[in-house]
């Protein structure tokens, strides 16, 4: 992650947590979808080391309070997502599986959750639906 300004930031990723670049563009669509006050603005690709990276542009959160995991649990309850282990979650009804929502990750600014560094993951029920 870099500081691009005050008010954003630009993020590398190889998209190492996917099968396929193509599961990672999911993942950029399906945040954006589901928290647009943290939307990722694809920038476009470079490569370092024979390794290639997307470049995202996204919000910069200026924190206020450290992040209550439990209150992101009843949001996304709230929200249709069930709590399967740790801090990851599953849609059963959507075909949606969201990863990785540890408290460095849902960021807290005046007693609002935002959402910057998720890992979403499409199931076989979310292309029968």
């Amino acid at each position: 992650m870099y500081l691009k300004d005050t008010e954003n930031v630009l993020k590398l990723n190889d998209s190492i947590y996917y099968n396929t670049w193509k599961d990672y563009l999911y993942n950029l669509l399906l945040h954006n979808y589901f928290f647009p006050d943290t939307a990722y603005k694809l920038i476009g690709f470079t490569k370092d080391n024979h390794i290639v990276y997307a470049v995202v542009q996204q919000s910069y959160v200026a924190i206020t309070a450290n992040t209550d995991l439990n209150q992101v649990k009843e949001f996304l309850t709230l929200n249709g997502f069930e709590n399967n282990r740790n801090n990851d979650y599953i849609n059963p009804e959507l075909g949606i599986i969201l990863e990785d929502l540890h408290d460095e990750n849902v960021l807290t600014r005046n007693e609002v959750l935002y959402f910057i560094d998720t890992v979403f993951y499409l199931t076989e029920a979310f292309w029968t639906r």
